[in-house]
């Protein structure tokens, strides 16, 4: 992984370019309210605003003049290759007063672009003979929908089937499906923390987890991303100070992270975590959502791919979007809390239950990743994926690029910073054929925007040498090649672990 600095003169010019921004947008807008004054005040300008004065700022003066680089529509499956519907700024004033932003608006075209932007890890999203079969036969036989919570009716064979098959894929005694990833995390920390409890959170955590542990009752503490030491003396200072104002020990510690941090790209170092976890008598609480399926021998996530006993984590959390080209989630753990789960998170109690095509299209896509449909074909996806990460990050690196992340993670983050340079390089690529995701604030801090690619082990090598050198040129066109300024080392210090699955 390449060290997280910039050169101080592009340092300087992101910040310049951002200061730009943030003073012609604010002499506009007094220009704007001078000119233009509100009539008569209203009763709900007496409210308190519900968004942050910045945050609405940064959506109405920068966001909206670049916002065709995000929420691409296509018009195709999300496999290696997509259709990308064309849209263009609306030029006609009328409309363009009339929606007071910049608008966007159909041009009737498609693009045909190789895709670097979507979580189809293990290629399931393509047309996948192995699963479709069994997938058309349950929307017959149970429709769309159940229509109901699992706690009422919305619970069928396939349901049961999944849960055992995914606690079994897991490594763990039980588990429980979501309708929904975000959901899965949001719903089920509050039934896991409360009154007395602590929770202590990587800084870098996911927006679904911090929204779950705000839902609770727990206080929350936060240590810095990866950071070991860190962590260490957050968790001994709480145990020493004990709880807020009474100094009552804690009723519990949890500890959240994740298995690999989607904008950063790095696998969690589960051992240390798990070394201070058994230290201090914490919980563990996992989030897999990008490293299930996409990391270990067989795709069972970070743990097998550090090979270590899932029971030293007491909470295994993943989804189903990724790697399996469905939806929703599961909660992996101890018969005993996934029972409380069942009774008190509440994706269980009010949610509706995961639609059953979608839990039989988890089913075909894991028993074809854990070799139980009879063939080798997971295997081959599991090691694919790997090699295609592996190479494709080299060679960006070998290209001078600035990468962030760890060895066969299949996130790769290219580091772009300047707000100007991250819609060219989105819209050139795009230009190209190459479909790409590029993420900023607030998704990432101010200053350390990027484009991140992912890959799947539908891609070939060819696609992905076509994929580097348009990446190449526009990134020479761009001149976001920091490696270089960095002075990194693009050789490959570490022996590549992709090897072929014995």
């Amino acid at each position: 992984m390449n060290t997280k600095a910039i050169a101080w003169f592009d340092g300087l010019m992101t910040f310049l370019n951002y200061a730009t921004l943030v003073f012609f947008g604010f002499v506009e807008e007094f220009f704007t309210h001078w000119l233009f004054p509100k009539k008569k005040a209203t009763a709900s300008q007496y409210y308190a605003p519900l968004v942050k004065d910045f945050d609405d700022f940064f959506n109405r003066r920068m966001f909206h003049r670049v916002h065709d680089c995000w929420n691409r529509p296509i018009s195709s499956r999300p496999g290696a290759w997509i259709d990308v519907l064309d849209r263009k700024f609306e030029t006609d004033p009328a409309q363009y007063k009339a929606a007071g932003a910049h608008t966007l608006s159909f041009t009737g075209e498609t693009v045909r672009a190789l895709n670097l932007a979507s979580y189809n890890y293990l290629g399931f999203a393509d047309n996948e003979e192995s699963c479709n079969k069994a997938v058309i036969q349950s929307l017959r036989q149970y429709g769309a929908s159940t229509c109901s919570a699992r706690t009422s009716f919305g619970q069928t064979a396939v349901h049961k089937e999944l849960e055992e098959l995914v606690a079994r894929f897991i490594g763990k005694e039980s588990a429980f499906v979501f309708g929904m990833g975000f959901a899965t995390n949001s719903t089920t920390i509050p039934a896991l923390a409360g009154k007395g409890d602590l929770i202590i959170s990587d800084s870098l955590n996911h927006a679904s987890i911090i929204i779950g542990a705000r839902g609770s009752a727990a206080r929350i503490k936060v240590f810095k991303h990866d950071d070991m030491k860190h962590l260490e003396k957050v968790i001994r200072e709480s145990i020493a100070e004990g709880q807020p104002r009474t100094h009552r020990p804690w009723k519990k510690i949890i500890i959240l992270v994740e298995g690999i941090y989607s904008m950063e790209g790095e696998i969690l170092n589960l051992p240390d975590i798990i070394a201070l976890k058994k230290k201090y008598k914490c919980y563990l609480y996992v989030d897999e959502a990008h490293s299930v399926g996409a990391l270990g021998r067989t795709g069972g996530g970070v743990v097998q791919y550090h090979g270590l006993d899932p029971k030293d984590v007491d909470i295994l959390m993943g989804t189903f979007t990724k790697s399996f080209a469905s939806v929703g989630g599961y909660i992996a753990g101890d018969k005993d809390v996934i029972s409380h789960l069942k009774s008190s998170a509440w994706g269980s109690l009010y949610a509706n239950s995961l639609s059953t095509p979608c839990a039989q299209q988890i089913i075909s896509a894991m028993r074809v990743v854990t070799g139980e449909d009879g063939t080798d074909i997971g295997k081959q996806k599991i090691n694919s994926l790997r090699e295609n990460s592996n190479y494709f990050r080299r060679r960006l690196n070998e290209m001078g690029f600035q990468v962030y992340g760890s060895e066969d993670s299949p996130v790769v983050p290219v580091m772009i910073y300047n707000p100007g340079k991250v819609a060219g390089f989105s819209r050139e690529c795009l230009a190209r054929n190459i479909a790409v995701v590029v993420v900023g604030y607030p998704a990432t801090a101010l200053m350390e925007a990027r484009v991140r690619f992912c890959l799947s082990s539908a891609h070939t090598i060819e696609d992905l040498e076509e994929a580097l050198q348009v990446i190449g040129e526009v990134g020479d066109l761009a001149m976001i090649k920091y490696g270089k300024k960095l002075g990194l080392d693009t050789k490959s210090k570490k022996k590549s672990s992709s090897k072929k699955i014995q």
